[in-house]
């Protein structure tokens, strides 16, 4: 079974090693054994939860609700209800992100056209028809 080092853990995830060994002191990283040196020694099943970790942050899930997940991992079986329920609570919020950031990218696209239209023109004026008031340029 091949082993890594936090360095070569850090380079693979582009994560700085200081986030991992923090992840360790939060408890978040339960199965990291150690050389007889001391330093951390990491297995495949090891990164695949520093992957899951870092998913898990993308959506914003603070490091107590991620260890309440490690806590889980480590009871088995018997917390597979409640592992599930967190996952599809994750995936709705993370639904709602993409939503939200659609409604973004939408504004920043019409803003682009919005400036495009208006340095070929010359002028934004091409964008207001007579009533300044009437179409501000955040709007669409």
């Amino acid at each position: 079974m091949k082993q890594y080092t936090i360095k070569e853990v850090s380079h693979m995830m582009n994560l700085p090693a200081s986030t991992i060994r923090y992840y360790d002191k939060e408890g978040l990283l339960p199965f990291i054994e150690r050389s007889e040196s001391g330093y951390r020694v990491f297995h495949e099943n090891d990164i695949t939860l520093l992957r899951v970790i870092e998913c898990l942050k993308k959506t914003g899930m603070p490091i107590k609700e991620i260890h309440q997940f490690i806590e889980w991992i480590q009871q088995g079986d018997d917390s597979l209800e409640q592992r599930y329920q967190m996952f599809v609570q994750r995936k709705q919020i993370v639904k709602d992100q993409i939503a939200e950031l659609s409604a973004t990218l939408e504004i920043i696209n019409y803003k682009c056209q919005y400036y495009a239209q208006a340095i070929a023109a010359g002028t934004e004026q091409i964008h207001f028809q007579g009533d300044f008031s009437s179409k501000l340029p955040c709007e669409k």
